[in-house]
C-alpha cells in the first residue's frame, strides 16, 4: 500500500482543478507544520503521519509541475465544455 492520505492518490489529484490542488497543498503544509511543532514539544504520537504528509505535498507538486510542462492536462470544467 502506498504511503499517503486517503483521497490524495495520483488519480484523485489528477481529477482536481488547479484551485483545489492549491487548497489541498495549503492544508497539507499546515498539517506538516503542526506535526513538526508537536514533534518538537514531544507530543507527537504518530511519527509515520509526517512521512505521509510530506509525500502528499510531493505528489501535489508533481501534478502541478506536470501540468505546467504539458505532461498532464487539467480536468475540463463544465463551463468550458458548454462553449
Amino acid at each position: 500500500m502506498a504511503i499517503g492520505s486517503k483521497g490524495l492518490s495520483p488519480a484523485d489529484l489528477d481529477a482536481m482543478d488547479d484551485e483545489r490542488l492549491a487548497e489541498e497543498l495549503s492544508k497539507a503544509k499546515t498539517e506538516l507544520f503542526n506535526l513538526r511543532f508537536a514533534s518538537a514539544t514531544g507530543q507527537l504520537e504518530d511519527h509515520g503521519r509526517m512521512k505521509a504528509v510530506r509525500r502528499d505535498i510531493a505528489r501535489i507538486y508533481t501534478i502541478v509541475r506536470e501540468r505546467e510542462l504539458g505532461i498532464r492536462t487539467a480536468p475540463s470544467t463544465q463551463e468550458e465544455d458548454a462553449k
